[in-house]
């Protein structure tokens, strides 16, 4: 099953375009997420209507982000995406006759509830300021290696 990678995509996107000075264009989010500047034109839309990044048209134009990176989670990139399923795992037959299958439905079911919420109360907890501040740390300690 192919996994929905939307997220990890903004993440790097918004932490690229945080450490511009102006906005940044479809074409350059694409060469830097190496995929199809549709995609980014695509994906960005759902952050735009969320009120996360602004779109710049023109010449001089491209994305910006709108909000304070202490304020956005990643929680709320989760939501703007529409939610995407968290598992690729589930069940096998939603309304089983089977008995056993329903008992394997009940446990797997609150299995797979109990670990969302408890990922969900995670993204809520980290910004986008805390990956730029790991990201800026890390690019740090390559620099100091290289000299």
């Amino acid at each position: 099953m192919k996994r929905d990678s939307r997220l990890s995509s903004v993440l790097h996107a918004l932490l690229h375009m945080a450490e511009q000075d102006g906005p940044m264009t479809s074409d350059a989010l694409a060469q830097c997420l190496g995929t199809n500047p549709v995609v980014v034109r695509r994906t960005m839309g759902f952050l735009r209507d969320a009120g996360i990044v602004s779109a710049d048209r023109g010449h001089a134009g491209g994305w910006r982000i709108q909000a304070d990176l202490r304020n956005i989670t990643l929680r709320q990139l989760h939501e703007a995406l529409g939610e995407p399923a968290m598992f690729a795992m589930g069940i096998r037959n939603e309304a089983p006759e089977c008995l056993v299958e329903q008992a394997v439905n009940a446990a797997l079911e609150e299995s797979f509830a109990e670990a969302e919420a408890l990922l969900l109360k995670r993204f809520s907890q980290i910004t986008l300021a805390d990956l730029a501040k790991d990201f800026a740390r890390r690019h740090a300690a390559v620099r100091r290696a290289r000299k």
